[in-house]
């Protein structure tokens, strides 16, 4: 097998070494995963607005076509708490919930994504995710877990709720307060506290009783599941619907239908830019969960691969019924803890989601609402971690900026305004940081030929010798600085004869920094001071060497900085 097949499809890579036991365990951790996401695949579609068999259908080609694209061996691709919530917001503004429209405006969100990661990976332009900070995203998630958990609240409550960002949701909720359903009540708190415990005592017990730690593991994922038929049960035995109860209802029996996403150019010009976001958001989620799991094993993620295998994953749901999807961290942690080997585990787990599609969704029609949302309550509130203002406003004043007003937006204003904060304000730190780069003056170290930071260290210097370290590339955003920062500095010495320029941490020095270098060597000239450069790397060198730069450096080009301090300074402290 050619290898450029294998990195375009990568199941030709792990599929020629799969053996028996690569298929026992990814079939125990399919078994796993799916009992997982039944539920959580239809509270996921109540919390994108959408019918519960989305969710189903949402997790079934896609999970096969990333087996078949993606460089993941754990990660489990679905629908995911905060897209499922960016999917609403995105829909909810060009289609009512519950028509038909908004349905068709969800797969051609999802088409819309897909073709975009499709695209980013094609060209190689994995690296974009990147720009986007972690403590950004960290607050993003962070307030969108709030918002999720809030919208959640209605129907744990029995009331109609709305909103589309924090202040809104709560004050629906207070006005709506008079009109409780008790009994809805009753069931929501009860399956909240009940998932809440299985999260953190079940295992416990079960393990003190004797339990083997797997099947103590396996029943401690179930948990969900045990909630959905202790509320199931009793809602039909009781006949609570009748009461004010809201169910799931009606289910189709079907394997994912072949759909077509809306492609009127209004369609597509109103969702192009929550797409975009969506495909951000997405991506920078999956590759993190993808990476931290290969890592753990020794494996390899191509980021480009994944942008293209997400991209098929999403071309996929929306042509089979479903919305945007991601790799979703709980499910590919549980996935990976559970054993799966291969991405085939994720095939598996598709093949066990239609088999319910096909024999379970009838038992869910008197499932209360309020259980899948305290399905999404109790999965989303793990995302809320307010220890990143802390770590960030001891650490970094400027990532606490950051972090806060990500948070404070998206809670004020919506997923959509919080996270385009969170991609201006990546952008924008990085700009602000790189504009000004940081700078030293250096000196020798006595008896070494190492220089280092005149304010930190006891070095020699000479009078009218100075040499700037540079520690950052240079470029539009910061070449204009330095060229101030010299001429402030040899403006305030008149002793200064010589500068030079230690570049060792210069990796790129764009058009623009090389005119501002050329436009310092002109006036650093008519000072009657000359410029010289020290340890300019080889591409660097081999860049400017294509213009006149050097032919016109009114100084010299020194190989290392040493050489530099013992021509020009004549080794003499000052």
């Amino acid at each position: 097998m050619k290898p450029a097949l294998r990195r375009v499809l990568p199941v030709f890579d792990w599929g020629r070494t799969y053996n028996r036991d690569a298929l026992s365990n990814d079939l125990i951790a399919a078994v796993i995963v799916t009992i997982m996401l039944i539920p959580q695949s239809l509270a996921y579609a109540l919390l994108a607005g959408l019918p519960p068999e989305a969710g189903i259908y949402a997790s079934i080609v896609p999970i096969i076509l990333y087996a078949i694209f993606g460089t993941s061996r754990a990660l489990a691709v679905g629908p995911v708490a905060v897209v499922s919530l960016m999917t609403a917001a995105a829909v909810g503004q060009v289609a009512e919930q519950g028509t038909m429209g908004y349905a068709a405006a969800a797969l051609t969100l999802a088409l819309l994504s897909g073709g975009m990661l499709l695209l980013l990976g094609v060209f190689k332009l994995g690296f974009l995710a990147n720009f986007l900070s972690h403590p950004v995203i960290a607050g993003f998630i962070t307030a969108s877990g709030i918002l999720i958990a809030t919208s959640q609240v209605k129907h744990v409550l029995g009331v109609p709720g709305g909103g589309h960002n924090l202040p809104e949701m709560l004050g629906n909720l207070a006005a709506q307060l008079g009109q409780i359903n008790l009994i809805t009540l009753v069931v929501g708190v009860s399956a909240t506290a009940f998932l809440f415990w299985v999260r953190k005592g079940l295992k416990p017990l079960l393990l003190n009783a004797g339990l083997k730690p797997r099947l103590a593991d396996i029943a401690t994922k179930a948990g969900p599941v045990a909630a959905v038929v202790a509320t199931t049960l009793v809602t039909w035995a009781f006949n609570l619907s009748d009461h004010g109860v809201e169910i799931v209802g009606s289910v189709p029996q079907a394997l994912p239908p072949l759909t077509m996403p809306d492609l009127s150019i209004d369609q597509l010009t109103a969702l192009f830019v929550p797409a975009l976001l969506i495909s951000i958001i997405g991506f920078v989620e999956s590759i993190s969960v993808a990476q931290t799991l290969a890592a753990k094993k020794r494996q390899r993620i191509d980021p480009d691969q994944e942008l293209i295998g997400l991209g098929a994953a999403n071309i996929g749901a929306a042509f089979t019924g479903g919305y945007p999807v991601t790799g979703g961290f709980a499910r590919s942690v549980v996935n990976f803890d559970a054993g799966a080997e291969t991405p085939a585990a994720g095939a598996y787990t598709a093949l066990g989601l239609a088999i319910a599609a096909i024999a379970l969704t009838p038992l869910v029609y008197f499932l209360p609402k309020a259980t899948l949302a305290a399905t999404i309550i109790v999965a989303v509130l793990s995302l809320v971690d307010f220890t990143i203002l802390k770590n960030s406003w001891t650490y970094n004043r400027a990532d606490f900026a950051a972090v806060l007003v990500t948070i404070m937006l998206t809670l004020g204003f919506g997923v959509e305004s919080g996270v385009t904060a969170g991609v201006v304000i990546s952008v924008g730190l990085f700009l602000y940081r790189t504009s000004k780069p940081h700078i030293a003056e250096v000196g020798l170290v006595p008896g070494t030929q190492h220089f280092r930071n005149v304010l930190r260290h006891m070095v020699e210097t000479s009078p009218t010798l100075l040499t700037i370290r540079i520690d950052e590339s240079l470029y539009f955003a910061n070449a204009r600085y330095l060229e101030d920062y010299v001429l402030d500095r040899v403006v305030k010495n008149p002793e200064l004869r010589d500068v030079v320029l230690m570049c060792s941490a210069v990796n790129e020095i764009d058009l623009s920094a090389l005119e501002s270098l050329e436009a310092l060597n002109n006036r650093l000239a008519d000072l009657n001071v000359r410029l010289h450069m020290s340890e300019v790397k080889g591409p660097v060198t081999d860049r400017l060497g294509r213009t006149h730069f050097f032919e016109a450096l009114s100084g010299e080009l020194f190989l290392a900085q040493y050489d530099a301090y013992q021509a020009l300074a004549g080794n003499r402290p000052a």
